[in-house]
C-alpha cells in the first residue's frame, strides 16, 4: 500500500499492480469497500496490457475523510493520482458505488479519459423517472432512508452497521449482506471472490464510517456534473439479478449516458458480472487504447 500527499494536504491511499508500462485501468470501488486487490482482475487487466489502479475513496481505511465531498470530487484525486504515476491517458471503471465516480472522470477529464465502464452502478437519486430504492433489498432501504434524513440519522445507522463488517470473514459474507444478496450473486460469493469482499469490507470501516456516509451522501446530492454531457465512450453493465442496484438503475443510464456501449446480460447479479464478465469488460475498455481523447475520436 503507497500513500499519496495531496495538495490540500490530504492523505490517499492508493495500489498498483501489472505491467509498468501499462495504461492505467484506474478502479474505483463499491461502497462500503477500500483499496483490496483481487488477482483475477489483475490478471485480466494485465491481459489488455492496463496497469491496475485502486485507491481509497476519502474516508475510507487511511485516506484522510473529505467532508462535504461531490462525486465530481473524486476527478482532482484522480488527477494527482495519475500525475503520480506519470500517466497521461487512462481507463476507467466503477463498480456500484464506484459508477459515478467513474462516469465522473469521462464528464471532467475528457482530454485524459479514453473510456470509462460502470458496473452495476447507481442512477442520480434525483432521476427523473427512477423510483431509486425500488427493488432494493431491505438493508439498502432503510440505508438511504437514514441519508436522506441526514447526516446525524445516517451515521447513527452506520455506526450500527460496523460491527458486523469489522471482523467478517468470507464464509459470513452472504450472511451479512442479508437480503441485498440474490440467489446467483450468493452462488458468487465463495473461494477466493468471498475472501477477497471480506477483507475489502473490513478494510472500509477499519477507520470508522466516514467514507461509507460520505459516499451515501454524495449520492443523494448533486454529482458536480452533467451526464448528458459526456462525450467519452462509456459502457453500462448491468445485470438483472441485483438487488443492491437494481436493473432500473442500469436501464436509466443507458438511456440518459448519450452513447453509451448498453450491456444488460439478464441472469448476472451484483457481485456475479464483476466476477464472472470483468475480462469483457476491460476488454471493452482496451478497445479504445488508440483513441485520441482530444479529438473525441
Amino acid at each position: 500500500m503507497t500513500s499519496l500527499r495531496l495538495a490540500d494536504g490530504r492523505d490517499l491511499e492508493y495500489l498498483v499492480a501489472g505491467p509498468a508500462d501499462g495504461t492505467p485501468l484506474v478502479f474505483h470501488h463499491g461502497t462500503p469497500f477500500a483499496a483490496v486487490l483481487f488477482e483475477p482482475m489483475v490478471e485480466a487487466a494485465a491481459r489488455h496490457g492496463l496497469r491496475m489502479v485502486v485507491h481509497s475513496r476519502p474516508g475510507y481505511a487511511a485516506s484522510s475523510a473529505q467532508p462535504g465531498r461531490t462525486v465530481a470530487s473524486v476527478v482532482a484525486d484522480v488527477g494527482e493520482l495519475l500525475a503520480e504515476l506519470g500517466a497521461d491517458r487512462f481507463l476507467t471503471v466503477g463498480w456500484s458505488g464506484g459508477g459515478p465516480h467513474a462516469l465522473a472522470c469521462a464528464a471532467l477529464l475528457p482530454e485524459r479519459c479514453l473510456a470509462a465502464a460502470t458496473i452495476a452502478g447507481v442512477a442520480p437519486y434525483d432521476a427523473d423517472g427512477l423510483d431509486w430504492l425500488d427493488g432494493m433489498g431491505a438493508e439498502n432501504v432503510e440505508e438511504f432512508g437514514a441519508a436522506t434524513a441526514g447526516v446525524e440519522p445516517l451515521t447513527a445507522f452506520l455506526d450500527a452497521q460496523v460491527a458486523s463488517l469489522a471482523d467478517v470473514q468470507g464464509e459470513q459474507i452472504a450472511a451479512a449482506l442479508g437480503d441485498l444478496v440474490s440467489d446467483v450473486d450468493r452462488a458468487a460469493l465463495t473461494d477466493d471472490f468471498a475472501e477477497y469482499s471480506a477483507a475489502a469490507f473490513r478494510k472500509a470501516v477499519s477507520t470508522g464510517i466516514a467514507g461509507w456516509r460520505d459516499d451515501d451522501l454524495a449520492f443523494i446530492a448533486d454529482w458536480g456534473f452533467d451526464l448528458a454531457a459526456i462525450r467519452t465512450p462509456v459502457a453500462i453493465w448491468q445485470g438483472a439479478e441485483d438487488r443492491m442496484v437494481p436493473f432500473a438503475h442500469g436501464r436509466w443510464l443507458a438511456a440518459h449516458v448519450a452513447g453509451a456501449s448498453v450491456r444488460l446480460p439478464p441472469a448476472e447479479g451484483h457481485l456475479s458480472l464483476v466476477l464472472e464478465r470483468f475480462d469483457d469488460i476491460v476488454a471493452d475498455l482496451a478497445g479504445h487504447l488508440g483513441r485520441s481523447p482530444a479529438a473525441g475520436l
